[in-house]
C-alpha cells in the first residue's frame, strides 16, 4: 500500500474482521482504503449510501484497492437506531432499483428462506456444534414455517445492521458501511434485526411508518422467522467459552420459541 500511495503517506489499521482496511494520511488529508472491496461499492457511493469512492486501482498481484473519502463522524448508539433518519435510509436502500440490479449481477442467488436455512444447517455441521434441544427446536420451527413466509418482493439487504455500521458525519449525513455480506432477499431479513434488537415493540408501528410501510400479520411473521434464524446463526458462530454471552442469547432464543406467531 505504501508503494501505491507514496512515501509521504502513513497507514494505520482501520479495524474490522478481515484486517484489510486501513486509514491513510499524509498530514493534510485522510483516506479510507480497503483491499478487494465488492464492485458493489461503486453504486453504493453513487447513491450516497457510503462515503464517496475516490478511486480504484488494481495491483500487479490482482488485488484491487479502493479509496474512499474519510469522514470524521461517530457510530450510532443502540438508541439512535430508533431515529426516523435510520428508517428512511434503510427504506431508500430497499427501494433502490439501481442497487438491486447491480447486486443481481454480482450475486446470482436470491437468499430465500430455503437457501438461508440450508446454509445454517451446513454451518452447524461444519462447525461440529453439539446441537442442544433449543437449537433443534429452532431448526424445526424454521423448517416447518419456511413456506408460511413466502414473499415475492426481494430487495438489497445489508444483512448486518449492527449499530456500529451506521456512521453519522457532523450530525448531518448518515452512512451505512460494511457491505461485504449484502444479499438479495426479503426486506424482513433486515427489518427483523432493526425492530427486534433496537426498537421497543410499542413503537414498531411508528418506526415502520417512518420507513414507509404498515405493520401487518405477514410482516410480523416474516420478521419472527428471520430473527429466529439470525439468533440461531449468532449462537452457532459465538465463542463457546463465553458462557455468560451464550446463556443470554439462548434465553433470547427460548423467548422467541415461546411466541406462537403462526397460530391465528
Amino acid at each position: 500500500m505504501e508503494m501505491l500511495l507514496g512515501s509521504n503517506w502513513n497507514l494505520e489499521p482501520a479495524g474490522g474482521s478481515t484486517g484489510e482496511a486501513f486509514i491513510a494520511h499524509d498530514g493534510s488529508q485522510k483516506l479510507f482504503l480497503k483491499c478487494n472491496s465488492s464492485p458493489f461499492l461503486a453504486v453504493l457511493s453513487a447513491e450516497g449510501i457510503v462515503p464517496k469512492l475516490l478511486w480504484t486501482k488494481r495491483l500487479a498481484n490482482g488485488d484491487v484497492i479502493t479509496a474512499q473519502r474519510y469522514i470524521e463522524g461517530r457510530e450510532l448508539g443502540s438508541k439512535d437506531m430508533q431515529l426516523p433518519e435510520v428508517a428512511q435510509l434503510l427504506r431508500r436502500i430497499h427501494t433502490s432499483k439501481e442497487l438491486l440490479e447491480m447486486l443481481k449481477r454480482i450475486e446470482n442467488q436470491v437468499h430465500s428462506p430455503d437457501v438461508l436455512l440450508a446454509k445454517l444447517r451446513k454451518k452447524a455441521i461444519y462447525q461440529q456444534h453439539r446441537v442442544p434441544p433449543i437449537y433443534q427446536q429452532a431448526f424445526a420451527y424454521l423448517e416447518q414455517n419456511k413456506t408460511n413466509i413466502e414473499h415475492e418482493n426481494f430487495v438489497v439487504c445489508h444483512c448486518d445492521l449492527n449499530h456500529n455500521n451506521w456512521i453519522v458525519e457532523n450530525n448531518e449525513a448518515l452512512f451505512l458501511i460494511d457491505w461485504d455480506g449484502a444479499s438479495v432477499a426479503d426486506p424482513a431479513l433486515d427489518l427483523s434485526i432493526m425492530l427486534h434488537w433496537y426498537v421497543p415493540r410499542a413503537t414498531w408501528e411508528e418506526w415502520l411508518r417512518d420507513y414507509g410501510i404498515e405493520l401487518n400479520d405477514s410482516l410480523f411473521r416474516r420478521m419472527h422467522w428471520y430473527i429466529t434464524m439470525h439468533t440461531l446463526d449468532y449462537l452457532l458462530e459465538s465463542d463457546e467459552d463465553n458462557d455468560v454471552f451464550r446463556s443470554q442469547w439462548v434465553e433470547y432464543l427460548e423467548s422467541l420459541m415461546a411466541e406462537d406467531v403462526f397460530t391465528d
